[in-house]
């Protein structure tokens, strides 16, 4: 480990002092643009050329007028605390501003010095004054500066959003997955659904590398850390969703077990995405053969690049629909769907251009049978991926789940009755996958809609009908609910009015159906993790990008205005 530099009272002789950082560390900072350089700048020659290059002007100044210039700058955190405005306070807020800029865009921090501030020079010299645009030259924008900014927002957020949770007067709900990134780094993002105040609230949590293996135990360690370092009570969790892995849904030493060991009435649902997912993977032998072929016509065309220069060009020359065939991805949950609407628009361009390539599988796709199952299984798969597109987004719950997979669960079923004199056998057990893979989601009638529902048709306590009587004789509160987005939110805005009923509904409609926050979140870290930035502590910058809580800028600049020789 390298020995810590010190601050030598001498330095003053070239225009620095002494910043100390919390754990202790000593750096330089100019008295005369106040900048806080490396610890591997505590050496005369780079002071010196620091004075020479940034302050020419100043290099025959005497030691006297440094040290003055030293006594105002350590004035102005006395000034600060007797209710003075010191002048660095608009720069240093400038400074937190554009660094949330920079974080919510999911850019590099080194953006801030080598692009944002450039161009706002620029701008501020064409439009304004020089003098606004040195103003403008002195904000921090340098790459570690955002760093520290990021994290200083992250921690306020975290901090925001904890007290929320620990205030909530609901049991949370938890979405969890995990994802190997860039690096080979398994990465666990959490999210979490409670009772803010009177709405429900979804908010990401935390992002933390699994450093070792990714065991239910390790998953366990971290978000049992998480909880107990921010002084959350397992009693507060009432639901966890999870994408249905060994790891995670294992019965004796998964991390479900765990967490009910912990908390042994959580509510645990699989991700219906996931289930969705697998509900739609088997086809028959007929059915999937028309997959295989298509799957190997596409890869014929676009394996080589030159097949795939000239497929577009003769799409493009005879005005086809489209102009590109998509790459099938099993993983990717909508791919089959939109591959087989491509290549059943496309089917006669295929064929054309595979005879003229004197390729065999152009024969398949001029037989009626073929292209009569290939338009069957695009048009199922038409019908899946509006579901799956449906399932996605924020704020979904088990209310609107259940609507959504029980319509198509009876469309299947219709279409298979209508169908079943001619043998359509693929409905019929896509149907029973539906069946075996899909739960029955359903929630109470009341909670979905309590003005329309028969009282004497409620089986619970009397205390309970007590309360929907009385609100249902409430004609703002009818109004009320036909204006509101989801039943949740109508039971939120009303808990101190109906607490019991309140805490009843949201109990079911709390919980998580999908870990779509996730799989959102994944592709965040994607964008923001690359090659270029594979040694990134991602945490702190997908906190501040995918949070919904702004952080306090103004209450972070007035802490490090009140502290001076914390570093800024």
């Amino acid at each position: 480990m390298s020995k810590k530099r010190k601050y030598d009272d001498s330095y003053i002789k070239w225009g620095f002092m002494k910043f100390v950082e919390k754990d202790g560390t000593e750096r330089p900072q100019c008295v005369l643009c106040y900048k806080v350089l490396a610890e591997a700048s505590m050496k005369p020659s780079k002071l010196k050329a620091h004075l020479a290059s940034t302050h020419p002007t100043h290099q025959n100044d005497s030691e006297d007028v440094f040290r003055s210039r030293k006594a105002r700058f350590m004035a102005k955190g006395s000034l600060t605390r007797h209710g003075f405005q010191p002048s660095t306070k608009p720069i240093l807020e400038a400074s937190y501003e554009v660094a949330l800029l920079i974080a919510k865009d999911k850019k590099a921090h080194t953006i801030g010095e080598t692009l944002v501030k450039p161009c706002a020079v620029v701008m501020a010299n064409l439009v304004c004054r020089p003098e606004e645009a040195k103003k403008l030259k002195s904000v921090p924008l340098c790459n570690n500066t955002i760093k520290r900014r990021i994290e200083d927002m992250s921690k306020d957020i975290v901090a925001q959003v904890t007290q929320e949770l620990r205030e909530s007067r609901c049991r949370f709900s938890l979405q969890l997955d995990e994802s190997t990134d860039v690096a080979s780094c398994s990465q666990l993002l959490v999210f979490a659904r409670y009772l803010a105040g009177f709405s429900v609230k979804e908010e990401f949590l935390f992002c933390s590398p699994l450093k070792t293996t990714t065991k239910s135990v390790d998953i366990m360690n971290i978000v049992n850390h998480f909880m107990e370092e921010n002084g959350i009570e397992w009693t507060k969790l009432g639901s966890l969703c999870t994408d249905g892995a060994p790891a995670m849904m294992g019965k004796r030493s998964g991390f479900v077990a765990l967490v009910k060991d912990k908390c042994p009435d959580v509510i645990v649902t699989h991700c219906v995405l996931h289930r969705h997912a697998l509900a739609t993977k088997t086809l028959p032998k007929e059915l999937g053969d028309v997959m295989a072929i298509v799957v190997t016509a596409v890869n014929v065309i676009r394996a080589r690049a030159l097949n795939h220069r000239l497929f577009q060009v003769f799409c493009e020359d005879i005005g086809a629909a489209y102009t590109h065939l998509l790459y099938y991805t099993e993983v990717r949950w909508l791919s089959r769907g939109q591959i087989l609407n491509c290549v059943l628009q496309l089917r006669q361009e295929i064929e054309i251009f595979l005879r003229e390539k004197g390729n065999d599988l152009a024969d398949y796709f001029g037989d009626p049978v073929f292209v009569a199952r290939l338009a069957y299984i695009s048009d199922i798969f038409g019908h899946l991926n509006a579901l799956n597109i449906s399932l996605q987004g924020s704020s979904l719950t088990i209310v609107e789940a259940a609507e959504r997979i029980n319509s198509l669960r009876e469309k299947l079923r219709l279409w298979s009755n209508r169908v079943e004199k001619r043998s359509f056998g693929h409905l019929k057990s896509l149907s029973d996958s539906f069946d075996g893979y899909l739960p029955n989601l359903s929630v109470d009638p009341w909670i979905q809609d309590p003005f329309t529902i028969l009282i004497d048709g409620i089986d619970g306590d009397n205390e309970l009908k007590d309360d929907l009587i009385e609100l249902k004789a409430s004609g703002r509160l009818k109004m009320q609910f036909s204006t509101v987005a989801s039943p949740s939110e109508f039971w939120a805005s009303n808990y101190e009015a109906f607490p019991n009923l309140a805490a009843k509904a949201l109990r079911m409609t709390l919980p998580f159906v999908t870990t779509y926050l996730c799989k959102a979140g994944f592709s965040a870290l994607v964008v923001m993790k690359t090659k270029l930035r594979a040694r990134l502590d991602i945490g702190p910058d997908m906190r501040v990008a995918l949070s919904k809580t702004a952080p306090r800028i103004k209450r972070l600049v007035e802490e490090k205005q009140e502290h001076p020789s914390h570093r800024v």
